[in-house]
């Protein structure tokens, strides 16, 4: 690894560890991409796309909450150590640790609890690899933003603080509000599915989809780093592929699916 020489030795081992995590983060990056091309051929084995062969199953509501628990739990822990530090986090980082919080409070608790998936269940593989991709997600971001922590004081008042903090509030309602018309329409048999209306599904097949990688574009906008930008990535490589899964999957089950809704994009795709 290249080694920047600097006097302060202190300051040649946080520009080393910062290089070194930047070579981690870019190699997460590439899993990602490997992933977006894995899931164009193979769905993701839970929800209305589960199937036998991927091992032993749990309630799909535990295995939810289990699965999203680390982030949950993980940037608590990173702002904790930093307020035991000489360093205290400034305006920045508790907006966008906040922001971060609520949607993994919604995601790991409300969201469990208010999805009609009594009957339904999930391989445990699948819970697996999402409590690790958690787990790395969750230490990456939070190491960016907690211990890099390189935000200067005026950064609330950014133009790429602004724009990201107002895309990630924009695309959560949306994802929130698209999930809400989902459950009223299982709400008396959720092993049944019908053909979601109204709101963003006039023009697309998963709105709620497409708020969540809203969210995540303005979280990477927001950070300004490259493990934001990272986590926006594997976002988009994860519900781009089912968002055209879950298209194919209403047109088979429905003849009268809406010919003229997109997949993910109004208008485009």
């Amino acid at each position: 690894m290249l080694r920047l020489r600097i006097q302060s030795t202190g300051t040649t081992l946080m520009l080393d560890n910062l290089l070194s995590f930047d070579s981690l983060v870019r190699g997460w990056i590439i899993l990602a991409i490997f992933t977006l091309i894995l899931l164009l051929f193979v769905r993701a084995p839970y929800g209305r796309h589960q199937r036998p062969g991927w091992g032993p199953a749990i309630p799909a509501r535990i295995g939810w909450f289990v699965m999203e628990l680390p982030s949950l739990i993980i940037f608590p822990i990173f702002w904790l150590r930093l307020s035991n530090s000489d360093s205290q986090p400034n305006q920045a980082v508790i907006i966008l640790s906040t922001l971060w919080l609520a949607h993994y409070f919604h995601r790991t608790v409300i969201w469990p609890m208010r999805a009609e998936i009594h009957h339904k269940t999930m391989p445990i593989s699948i819970a697996v690899f999402a409590f690790i991709f958690n787990c790395t997600n969750a230490s990456m971001n939070g190491f960016a933003l907690f211990v890099l922590n390189f935000y200067p004081s005026d950064w609330v008042l950014s133009f790429p603080f602004l724009i990201g903090s107002f895309l990630f509030v924009f695309g959560f309602l949306v994802n929130v509000s698209s999930d809400n018309k989902l459950f009223k329409l299982r709400k008396n048999d959720d092993r049944e599915y019908g053909i979601p209306n109204g709101g963003l599904y006039r023009w697309v097949t998963c709105p709620n989809y497409l708020g969540e990688i809203l969210e995540w574009i303005g979280w990477a906008i927001a950070c300004w780093s490259l493990a934001g930008v990272s986590f926006a990535i594997w976002v988009i490589a994860n519900l781009a592929p089912r968002a055209r899964s879950n298209h194919q999957w209403y047109h088979e089950k429905f003849r009268d699916y809406p010919k003229d809704r997109k997949i993910l994009v109004p208008f485009i795709w």
